[in-house]
């Protein structure tokens, strides 16, 4: 073969042989940037990974400390309520007065003997004594809503009290009217407070012994925290002539209603905030 033929092969070979080297080179490169750009891409995995732990552990601990401040609101208020009940044992120790505790509400039981007279609504001093300490403790527990509720035997209105009282509905109303504004008058907030009358429907003992209808002509005060009460809708509030909030409430599908702290009009029906309709049998079953 002549020699000039050698030399076309042997550079032929050689441009083939560099060719497929250089051909290899590049798709080494290129597997080469992939894998550097799925190295990248798992780093930034990871990375976006520890920021999502790091939000994680922040939720988690802010969680943490709203649960410990929550258990430490419950324990101050279990404890207000223990101190609460206290204060009203020690200060208001009476065979009259009878105090309980149960599922976190309060209620003082007071026998009407000692507030009212037979058939009337105005406090005997006795009964604002009462009502004064009672005043005392709740004004140093501003937290707290206090429903003051009447109730009576079931003997009818004597006849000369009808034209005042037409039913023991009214009176029951008007006396828990009378304690509601003997306690404003001794600095109780009169938003927190509010009167209903069940008249002699809520008895808590038989009415045909007079035992037990003195067990049932009382009036119960019950205290409960905003939490039990329940968050109210705040109406627009008037002053009326005795310097008490009284007020408009919005209409809704449960109406409330109280009777008047007007003197002058104990048996007429007016809006006072927080309150139960009068009579209804399905509200709070407080005796």
């Amino acid at each position: 073969m002549p020699k000039y033929t050698w030399i076309i092969a042997c550079s032929l070979t050689t441009v083939i042989l560099l060719g497929l080297l250089g051909f290899a080179t590049y798709d080494k490169s290129q597997e080469l940037a992939q894998a550097k750009a799925e190295i990248a891409q798992v780093k930034k995995t990871l990375e976006e990974g520890q920021t999502d732990d790091q939000a994680l552990n922040a939720k988690l601990a802010a969680a943490e400390a709203q649960i410990k401040q929550l258990r430490q609101e419950r324990q101050k208020a279990v404890q207000s309520d223990h101190n609460l009940e206290a204060e009203m044992r020690s200060s208001l120790a009476s065979k009259d007065v009878a105090i309980s505790q149960l599922q976190g509400k309060l209620t003082v039981t007071i026998l009407d003997r000692i507030l009212f007279d037979s058939g009337e609504a105005d406090l005997k001093p006795e009964g604002e004594e009462v009502l004064r300490k009672v005043a005392l403790i709740l004004s140093e527990h501003t937290n707290l809503t206090v429903h003051v509720i009447g109730h009576t035997d079931n003997v009818p209105i004597r006849p000369s009290a009808r034209n005042r009282f037409p039913s023991n509905w009214e009176l029951s109303t008007a006396r828990a009217t009378a304690a509601v504004r003997y306690l404003v008058q001794m600095g109780v907030d009169p938003h927190r407070l509010g009167a209903v009358g069940y008249g002699e429907f809520r008895p808590i003992a038989d009415n045909s012994t007079p035992e037990g209808r003195a067990r049932n002509r009382r009036i119960a005060i019950t205290i409960l925290s905003d939490a039990m009460a329940g968050a109210d809708t705040v109406p627009f509030a008037v002053t009326n002539d005795m310097g008490l909030s009284s007020i408009t409430l919005p209409t809704t599908n449960n109406p409330t209603a109280s009777l008047t702290n007007s003197p002058s009009q104990t048996n007429q029906i007016s809006p006072i905030r927080p309150i139960s309709q009068i009579g209804q049998t399905n509200r709070d079953q407080t005796p």
